[in-house]
């Protein structure tokens, strides 16, 4: 990247509430993160140079659009300030990262507050299924599927398989270590779930199957929740620094990032990876060019990495894209430990999609928060011990956009 951006701070909200039940919406969503996400980074409302914000899909589940207006709302010492919403299904809120840091990096603006949000659990599981599939080809594809993604995901499960083979215990042994991560996460949404025996295996009764190989366990669920991060240049982070008595070094830089958009039709995407060295090149594509950006060589330059595991078999298939398992490797990887919290490369220490929880618009924010606290040692109990440069990895729709960013310590 051509200058640093540093992330000064930020909040996730609690992935397990439902805040429709309670009576809240969208509005009360921000209304909380904005100012939460202010307070973390010790910037006033009156720094902030410029606002993004990543959402998919407010106006089908709340009827709202205008976002970026909804936010000045919610925090009224932001007025005037420009304000832009962002769409990329899942990686709408990577895509609004994206679009701060080259405000920051062009040098139009010093200061850039980043909101991911997503209201989801105020409709039906149907009608949510419904509005979700607004992120594939509506009408062309899914088309007999009551729930579009699982089966979708389950079409990506079946070409792999046929590629390279594919062992469900493979599957099942990722999403173990997911919700085990998750159950050390105050702000998980599956931090209290009891899992049974069995519940990770091919077992009929307690993790049936949902679409082709995909069981219950393989599936991420729905939720409401919101993810903020205050980002900065080097120029306004110094005179921070000074002010609130940090060191530079010691704060988290977004060091590159790789960006990536294919076709949008799942069936075209598998087509264009017949025959090449990945499923998905330009998933690959995208990775490489984060590694590129950020000066380093590969995965081995890693401590961590937060990837989009929606399901399981998109977790398989990322592990391999960005480089800690050869193409088909991926389950034999999870299998030999090495994304466990104490393996060769700790994977969604807070759980990840699966277990942490998918509110759509939030993710690609949530994942650079988090990956910032990693780096900065201020990761809590899911912290990995020495961690000082994290990847992200976020994807949109059937792998239709890739994002990736390599999150550092900063510079001195």
């Amino acid at each position: 990247m051509t200058s640093p951006v540093y992330v000064l701070g930020g909040m996730q909200t609690d992935f397990a509430r439902n805040w429709a039940k309670d009576g809240h919406g969208l509005f009360d969503m921000l209304a909380e993160s904005v100012p939460a996400t202010l307070a973390d980074a010790r910037v006033e409302a009156a720094e902030i140079g410029v606002i993004h914000v990543g959402n998919l899909a407010g106006e089908l589940f709340a009827g709202q659009a205008q976002l970026g207006g909804m936010v000045i709302a919610a925090e009224p010492g932001l007025d005037g300030v420009p304000s832009t919403r962002h769409e990329a299904a899942c990686a709408s809120g990577s895509t609004a990262i994206l679009a701060a840091c080259a405000d920051i990096e062009s040098g139009r603006y010093d200061v850039a507050l980043v909101l991911g949000v997503e209201l989801m659990r105020n409709v039906s599981a149907t009608t949510a299924a419904d509005n979700l599939g607004s992120a594939a080809w509506a009408g062309r594809e899914a088309l007999d599927a009551t729930f579009a993604w699982p089966a979708l995901f389950a079409e990506i499960a079946a070409d792999y398989g046929q590629r390279y083979g594919l062992d469900h215990a493979h599957l099942g042994r990722f999403a173990e270590i997911a919700f085990a991560n998750g159950k050390t996460n105050p702000l998980a949404q599956t931090r209290d779930w009891d899992f049974p025996a069995g519940s990770f295996e091919e077992d009929d009764d307690v993790n049936p199957a949902v679409e082709g190989l995909l069981r219950k366990t393989d599936c991420g669920r729905i939720t409401d929740g919101a993810a903020g991060v205050v980002l900065a240049s080097e120029r306004f982070t110094r005179a921070w620094a000074e002010r609130t008595g940090t060191e530079l070094s010691a704060e988290a830089v977004i060091a590159g990032f790789g960006h990536r958009t294919a076709t949008l039709l799942l069936a075209d995407k598998l087509a264009q990876g017949d025959g090449a060295d990945y499923m998905f090149p330009h998933l690959a594509a995208a990775v490489q060019d984060a590694y590129r950006r950020a000066g380093l060589a590969g995965v081995d330059d890693l401590d961590v990495a937060e990837i989009h595991d929606c399901f399981t078999i998109n977790g398989l298939v990322t592990l391999e894209h960005m480089g800690l398992a050869a193409p088909g490797q991926g389950g034999q990887a999870v299998m030999d430990g090495l994304i466990a919290r104490d393996g060769k490369l700790p994977v969604n220490p807070g759980g990840g999609l699966l277990a942490n929880g998918h509110p759509v618009g939030a993710t690609g924010v949530r994942m650079v928060l988090d990956a910032a606290k990693q780096v900065t040692g201020r990761a809590g109990d899911q912290q990995i011990d020495g961690a000082r440069t994290a990847l992200t990895v976020n994807v949109g729709g059937s792998f239709t956009t890739a994002v990736a960013t390599v999150v550092t310590r900063g510079v001195k």
